[in-house]
């Protein structure tokens, strides 16, 4: 029977080129994405493996075996959290450096521990003293840092934050391999926490691309149940959404005439993404309409979860347009992708804390050849070229002239629009796997 190795983390690439894959540990952020489990299935001829987190109820029905690892769980912590919040968060601190460390101790000896940072507290810490222990060596993947997240909601001198900052620096140098997601932490890692790293760019998964005609009508007329915008304008029929029509005789889906365009943005819903810029943003794209500018109607879809997002949805509920339409809704993981490939334009408006690492809600969109504006920060452009592959704005007034450019005329052929998506197409871009095998593997492979 093989033995079973432990799940990575996020960015986790092809191991094909392991000698020995069943010896691969590592420790995930969390199991936000199932492809993660997907790759590993396919690649490593199902072997069976571990995982500290729960993945979909749709892979565990599979015919693969997953066991599934159960961390000591203080849940009296939870429902009975007592004095100060200093002290609370030092305890939840401890709690989960016991759980984690528990956790890691059980699994097979691994080779290699593999963590995406953030969060690193304390998780580093946790993995270099379960290193020591395995004899195992530690591989940081440096996705941002944490101490610059804390400093949203504590500013950047609350001892909190200035204790995580020179936590990060202290065992984060303890690492064997770092990997960064741009050029500028590289440079940043070094200058500052004298820390070399190899830059991995992150890169879409295989099934973020252009989503078919046909899928598309499914997935509008899905939509359309529960969500008022992707229901028809006129009237409603069993082979039509706001987008899109079947022909009853042919069986051919089309797209309608005078549809509106479709923009996407999804989010977290957190502090270092204002929503507000889109929102006043659109106001101006109303009153273009209003003044008689040839554009299509619009409807805008931010999905996503997070703590923002009733706050957002009052002030969406205010407003009062005509030619657009608003619905934030909470996708199936499924249909994520599938609505990235049908989409006319992504709007990104995260800005990275620390100014360091790139969204990932572009690269996918990318991957679906999906033209972007994005707010402005330091390292952006190693990501969005500028009137290459999408448009970079500072401010709602510029997002919205961008739009207003973009969409004259829409849907035409001809423009910037479509040429961005041109470009897009003629990149080739790699893929998550492509990417980590001639990146990481060889790194490993020379010094082993």
């Amino acid at each position: 029977m093989t033995q079973p190795i432990q799940i990575p983390l996020q960015s986790l690439p092809s191991l094909k080129q392991i000698d020995n894959p069943t010896q691969l540990g590592a420790i995930s952020k969390l199991a936000a994405l199932n492809h993660i489990p997907r790759s590993l299935v396919k690649l490593l001829n199902r072997c069976p493996f571990s995982c500290c987190y729960p993945v979909s109820a749709e892979l565990a029905g599979s015919d693969v075996h997953i066991s599934v690892g159960k961390a000591l769980i203080f849940l009296f912590f939870c429902h009975f959290a007592v004095g100060p919040k200093l002290f609370q968060y030092v305890l939840k601190v401890l709690v989960q450096s016991v759980q984690l460390l528990y956790t890691l101790l059980r699994i097979d000896q691994p080779s290699y521990i593999l963590l995406q940072n953030p969060p690193g507290l304390p998780s580093i810490a946790v993995a270099w003293v379960a290193g020591l222990w395995w004899g195992s060596k530690l591989i940081i993947d440096w996705h941002n840092y944490g101490y610059t997240i804390m400093s949203l909601s504590h500013g950047r001198n609350h001892p909190l934050v200035l204790i995580a900052k020179w936590y990060e620096k202290l065992f984060g140098r303890l690492s064997d391999y770092n990997l960064c997601v741009t050029d500028a932490m590289k440079k940043d890692l070094w200058v500052n926490f004298k820390i070399k790293a190899v830059t991995l760019y992150d890169k879409p998964a295989s099934y973020f691309k252009e989503t078919p005609l046909d899928l598309q009508h499914n997935l509008y007329m899905k939509l359309a149940k529960d969500y008022e915008p992707f229901k028809p304008r006129t009237e409603l029929s069993a082979h039509r959404s706001a987008f899109t029509e079947r022909d009853g005789k042919s069986g051919n889906v089309l797209k309608t005439k005078g549809r509106p365009a479709l923009l996407i943005s999804s989010t977290s819903w957190t502090e270092d993404e204002d929503f507000s810029v889109l929102l006043r943003a659109l106001e101006d794209y109303e009153r273009f309409i209003e003044e008689g500018a040839k554009l299509p109607a619009l409807v805008c879809v931010i999905t996503g979860k997070g703590p923002l997002k009733d706050y957002y949805n009052g002030l969406i509920q205010k407003l009062h347009f005509k030619h657009i339409q608003i619905c934030t809704p909470w996708l199936e993981a499924e249909d994520y992708p599938l609505l990235l490939g049908s989409a006319d334009l992504g709007v990104c408006l995260h800005k990275s804390s620390s100014g360091l690492d790139l969204p990932m809600k572009v690269v996918d969109m990318f991957g679906c050849c999906l033209p972007v504006c994005a707010i402005h920060f330091e390292c952006l452009h190693e990501l969005v070229k500028h009137n290459e592959n999408g448009l970079i704005f500072r401010d709602s007034k510029e997002l919205a002239e961008q739009l207003k450019m973009l969409f004259l005329d829409f849907p035409s052929l001809e423009g910037k629009l479509h040429s961005f998506r041109e470009n897009l197409r003629a990149s080739r871009q790699l893929r998550w796997d492509q990417s980590w095998e001639q990146t990481v593997l060889p790194l490993l492979g020379n010094k082993e």
